[in-house]
């Protein structure tokens, strides 16, 4: 598909709004190590060990969201695919994760689309990895719908999202940019993956707390001891689904 085509595809989805896109901070944001260090590679192994019954390999893993591609390598150690497709409505986003699979010396396909529309054959992947993709997706339910249809039996759904509590928080609608009207909280993440036809096991949810997800960075934590809340709103979500 050449670059104009992206480009088109790219246009049409924005006047359609399947997407909001990042703001110019964002976009910088994820090309950085505090991204692949922070937030992507503690979520894979979060992910990772929430997964029952784990496979040595996964042979067909899909990134639905695939920005730089700082995945493709931690995915490929992980999960040992014998292919793997990166998705993204941005042509700027895939021409860098084009790059990266390269550097890392990495076969991977790249498509272009929204994660509402995904251009792959029903249940024909074993693993569907969306993280910190799916605020950003209006269509969130045709999404999962998606995901569920593109996945084998007993395909894995590795889903890791900001909740309402932490896009909503004054230092995100800062920063970043999302379509506020379809944030959901982590009770409502669950119900909706659920409600698509997918199974989650209560062991393999978890909700980590970390620093970059609370709106004091964690400051009154590490520079004054204070404790954090035990009961709160959550801020993130990590789960693991299972297609049924």
């Amino acid at each position: 598909m050449s670059i104009r085509a992206l480009d088109s595809a790219t246009h049409e989805a924005l006047l359609s709004g399947l997407y909001v896109p990042e703001s110019r901070f964002g976009v910088w944001f994820i090309g950085t190590e505090i991204w692949s260090k922070h937030v992507l590679k503690r979520a894979i192994e979060d992910l990772d060990r929430l997964i029952e019954n784990r496979h040595a390999s996964y042979p067909v893993i899909v990134d639905v969201g695939c920005g730089f591609g700082r995945s493709f390598k931690m995915l490929n150690d992980r999960f040992r695919p014998a292919r793997m497709v990166g998705i993204d409505l941005d042509p700027k986003m895939l021409t860098n994760s084009a790059r990266e699979a390269k550097r890392q010396g990495l076969a991977v396909e790249f498509k272009c689309a929204s994660g509402s529309s995904l251009p792959l054959d029903d249940q024909s992947v074993d693993l569907v990895f969306c993280h910190q993709t799916f605020h950003h997706l209006v269509e969130q339910h045709k999404a999962l719908g998606e995901f569920h249809r593109v996945l084998k039996h007993d395909g894995v759904l590795l889903f890791a999202e900001s909740t309402s509590k932490y896009i909503r928080s004054w230092i995100i609608r800062l920063l970043f940019r999302h379509p506020m009207d379809v944030q959901r909280t982590a009770p409502e993440y669950l119900g909706m993956i659920s409600n698509a036809g997918f199974k989650i096991h209560p062991g393999s949810v978890s909700y980590p707390y970390l620093w970059w997800s609370r709106t004091d960075l964690a400051i009154m934590e590490r520079w004054f001891g204070f404790t954090p809340p035990t009961k709160r709103e959550e801020t993130l979500i990590n789960l693991v689904a299972i297609r049924d």
